[in-house]
């Protein structure tokens, strides 16, 4: 247990921050103009950071860094890390450093939660017998790409020695490419990681129609081979062999034609590429000007990426599924592959690539397949329509909200929270011209548009760690809206609000905004001859460290009735130790019910419940009711999230 500090005997308050964050303070710099010696100057800092062994990295005494490729975006730089221990790389070790223009640091996002400590590095298990267990884990094998010691080290968990397989086959849920972590002293299967992720000349698409695609002309042949994205072909998937021809005229318009499936892909392809270049200033679908070839023919209701292609299948009528949602999905799951941390975990991958599918939909902006939020609508996969649908998830039978479940549920079931949130975020609850959106706490969202959703998004990703989650995108999407509009608390608690209307909880490690801001939610209007008079407030406020109590407002119009003897105050407080604080409701007459005295043994995080009080001598319920609360010992931090009150 922490030794408390009264606040009648502290003589200073103290800070604390989030375990995540690295605060490095110091004069500011004249900023470098040229974006690469920005890049240049992002990697000395974090190295020079990184060398110093801050806590927040975890480091044990046997750890080195190996930088990666800094990745630039709107004025911030993210330089990405991985670790070795005793020279053997460790899966969940990474790490990154975000600066400003002038090299400053901002931000470090890190997968690990405590140092790996002393772990023997001699192997008990032969590398044959462990790559002998991995091949058990599909029901046919036809290739292994490499067997190599590796330290496994989860959040949370204690780290391990281990084989590291890739196997490339047939599993449980069809084609498979799995890297399989084999405890090289038990044999015991550690982790499993699936890297399938499914679902200018002219040419005419079934789904597209007319449109104008990029080619290569070559002597006098032309090819599906973008002329400045070289790596992004589009092949048949029977032959691997790229699309080519004597002219530069593509397709049939006919769906069950391969080469027409193509003239789909190929064009959402570079629809994309223009997307992430002029929306988000990245340079191809990996980063580095580059893709992957998309081969069309699949003999399946499906599609996927495996790291090293797209493949794209047919619906139940022949026709293949090349559509902007799909195509755009696809390669949304290479553009998360090819961000730090690889491919998102916890249940978040597909909703994330749902996201870049209806980025890419939204900027092709196609007659033929209008802009929308439902997923699949234009492919009709099995004949029932839409696969899934971001503003109401449930129509598809998914979750419209997040749950404790929803990190076990089905990896595409388990979108329907991130896509809701993606949704809200975008269009708001009343969709701005799309479909209405209800939210799981009876608020009202006013979105932000879809180029700011997708750059809050992609900025998150470049945060993003191989211990990614929906708690831990809802932290790295604060950080990104309050970076990328520095000054303005609009997008930030756009953002907040979206995650907090599908039910994804604050997190300790969130930040917080105080700059101005144009309140994005509002309060359910109740009825004037309405049973029950409610309001929310959401506007994050700082609880002081052993500081001065804090107000936060609400005030009750139209509720022509005294309070109820069952009125209810639903509150959200993050904080690293919950039993500083002391919560208060105050009456707008100036009466004061207390909600939470403050308790020296709890120390848990976070006030995140609903009291009922009797309020019922209250006999005017309109006007201003305070939640009023006061952190009464130091060490710890922490802010008001949000309060609903019904009287």
């Amino acid at each position: 247990m922490k030794r408390r500090t009264p606040l009648i005997i502290a003589l200073t308050a103290g800070t604390a921050a989030a375990a995540a964050v690295v605060a490095v303070t110091g004069p500011v710099t004249a900023q470098p103009a040229d974006p690469a010696a920005q890049a240049s100057l992002a990697a000395t800092k974090a190295d020079a950071l990184v060398a110093s062994r801050p806590a927040a990295l975890q480091a044990s005494q046997h750890d080195t860094f190996q930088q990666g490729k800094v990745i630039s975006s709107a004025g911030m730089q993210y330089v990405p890390y991985t670790r070795s221990y005793k020279g053997l790389p460790v899966i969940g070790g990474d790490f990154v450093v975000q600066t400003d223009s002038s090299g400053r640091t901002t931000y470090t996002s890190v997968a690990q939660s405590s140092p790996i400590g002393e772990l023997s590095t001699t192997a008990k298990l032969s590398s044959t017998d462990a790559t002998a267990i991995a091949k058990q884990q599909l029901t046919s094998v036809k290739s292994v790409e490499g067997t190599k010691l590796v330290v496994v080290a989860p959040e949370g968990r204690t780290a391990a020695l281990a084989w590291e397989s890739t196997v490339n086959g047939v599993g449980a849920e069809g084609v498979s490419r799995l890297t399989v972590d084999v405890d090289a002293a038990s044999g015991k299967v550690l982790r499993t990681y699936e890297h399938v992720t499914d679902v200018a000349g002219t040419g005419s698409g079934w789904i597209n129609g007319s449109v104008s695609i990029n080619t290569t002309l070559s002597g006098s042949t032309y090819s599906m081979k973008d002329p400045s994205q070289t790596t992004l072909t589009c092949q048949d998937a029977s032959t691997n062999t790229t699309f080519s021809g004597s002219d530069n005229a593509w397709g049939t318009g006919v769906g069950t034609s391969k080469e027409t499936g193509c003239v789909d892909a190929f064009y959402v392809a570079q629809q994309q590429t223009a997307m992430l270049s002029s929306w988000l200033g990245r340079s191809g679908q990996n980063g580095s000007g580059g893709a992957w070839p998309i081969r069309v023919g699949l003999n399946d209701q499906n599609a996927y990426y495996d790291g090293n292609q797209v493949q794209i299948g047919k619906n139940t009528a022949g026709q293949w599924i090349s559509s902007a949602d799909v195509v755009g999905h696809e390669l949304g799951h290479g553009i998360d592959d090819n961000t730090p941390g690889g491919i998102s975990n916890g249940n978040t991958q597909e909703f994330v690539a749902d996201t870049f599918g209806a980025a890419t939909e939204f900027y092709a902006n196609n007659p033929n397949d209008a802009p929308d939020y439902q997923v699949g609508e234009e492919v009709n996969l099995v004949g029932s329509g839409p696969i899934r649908y971001m503003y109401n998830p449930s129509l598809a039978g998914d979750d419209n909200c997040y749950s404790s479940s929803t990190p076990s549920d089905e990896v595409h079931a388990a979108a329907g929270p991130g896509n809701h949130w993606f949704y809200l975020l975008a269009q708001g609850t009343s969709g701005n011209g799309q479909p209405a959106s209800t939210t799981c706490n009876s608020t009202t969202v006013t979105g932000l548009g879809i180029q700011k959703a997708i750059k809050i998004m992609y900025n998150a990703m470049l945060l993003k760690t191989s211990s990614s989650s929906y708690l831990k995108y809802r932290t790295w999407t604060l950080t990104a809206a309050k970076s990328l509009y520095p000054g303005s608390c609009t997008e930030f608690n756009t953002v907040k609000a979206a995650w907090t209307a599908v039910s994804v909880p604050a997190q300790s490690a969130d930040p917080t905004c105080t700059g101005s801001t144009t309140p994005p939610t509002t309060p359910p209007t109740t009825p004037p001859t309405g049973t029950a008079c409610t309001g929310t407030n959401g506007t994050d406020v700082t609880v002081p460290d052993a500081g001065a109590a804090v107000y936060s407002d609400i005030a009750i119009s139209g509720c022509a009735r005294a309070a109820s003897s069952t009125s209810t105050i639903a509150v959200n407080i993050v904080h690293t130790y919950r039993g500083d604080l002391q919560v208060d409701l105050v009456a707008p007459d100036g009466t004061v019910y207390n909600l939470k005295a403050t308790s020296t043994s709890d120390s848990a995080d976070n006030v995140s419940t609903t009291y009922t009080k009797n309020l019922s001598s209250e006999t005017t319920a309109n006007g201003t009711w305070r939640l009023k609360v006061q952190d009464k010992y130091s060490a710890d931090t922490g802010y008001i999230n949000t309060w609903t009150l019904t009287v």
